[in-house]
């Protein structure tokens, strides 16, 4: 078994962006700015925040939160997306998930700029993915191809399985994994919650991409000798033995699924880290486009 340690591949890709960064700096070409905006006080999204402004710190990006209460209007919230489109300064910007529930989410995701959406949720940048046009990728799905690409995981002609079908990450991967790219070429099935013999369809698998959030649902007894496994899923699970009364688990039960794998993601410390880095990936190309 090797364990795909996303913090040292993470870690990597931001060595990599911050070379490129003193490389534009030489030049005296600009630095890539990156914004967030952050609706109401959720702290799971104030800790995913705080972590993108630390990696910007590393690599030497500037950075802008926009934080405002969670009693802001919708168009209140259009009107400050429509300035960070027009300041030219800002390179990339996201809005922090999820928002209030009296604002409509997709609405406001598509009214960022297709040219500053780094999250690559706009439906400009999502149908470009889709046809195989160079675009801002979703970070998570961006993410996975990294790990895969870097751990040298072979998917031409492989059976992938992507367990989920969200728009985030189940989809997107399904359709990159299937494309004719040196990471794809792969024969995907996407499986869901109303999918049958599912236990059959990850017998049959090289490759899993799991993505349903139910913890260590995924089995040894479901999986062939030698498979790669992907694990998304991230869950609080209540542990009484922890300090903190819970622990971190992902879709897959380690224990007894390590001992058969060919390659597997640890949750924590797998997929998590390599969306932020991708991210700002997707910021530098921002900066880059508009040299």
């Amino acid at each position: 078994m090797k364990l795909i340690d996303g913090k040292d591949i993470s870690g990597k890709v931001l060595d990599e962006i911050k070379l490129s960064i003193d490389e534009r700096l030489k030049n005296n070409l600009k630095v890539p700015h990156l914004a967030a905006i952050l609706v109401g006080d959720d702290g799971a999204s104030k800790t995913y925040v705080n972590s993108k402004i630390k990696a910007c710190e590393r690599v030497g990006f500037k950075s802008s939160l926009f934080k405002f209460d969670d009693s802001i209007s919708e168009n209140e919230l259009i009107s400050q997306i429509q300035d960070i489109n027009e300041d030219n300064d800002i390179d990339g910007f996201i809005v922090q998930l999820p928002l209030p529930k009296h604002i409509n989410q997709e609405k406001i995701l598509n009214k960022v700029s297709p040219d500053k959406d780094v999250d690559g949720f706009h439906p400009n940048n999502y149908g470009k993915m889709t046809l195989g046009i160079d675009t801002f990728l979703p970070a998570t799905p961006a993410g996975i191809i990294e790990l895969i690409e870097r751990s040298e995981i072979q998917t031409e002609g492989k059976k992938c399985l992507v367990i989920g079908r969200s728009q985030i990450v189940g989809r997107p991967i399904s359709i990159l994994l299937s494309q004719n790219n040196s990471f794809g070429n792969s024969t995907v099935t996407v499986a869901h919650s109303r999918s049958k013999d599912l236990k059959k369809l990850c017998l049959e698998s090289d490759i899993i991409i799991s993505a349903i959030g139910i913890p260590e649902f995924i089995k040894g007894d479901m999986i062939k000798e030698g498979s790669s496994i992907i694990d998304v899923g991230i869950t609080r699970v209540k542990d009484i033995s922890s300090p903190k009364g819970y622990r971190i688990t992902g879709d897959v039960d380690f224990k007894s699924v390590s001992s058969k794998v060919g390659y597997i993601t640890p949750v924590p410390g797998g997929v998590g880290p390599m969306t932020i880095s991708m991210l700002l990936k997707n910021t530098l190309k921002a900066c880059e486009l508009s040299d």
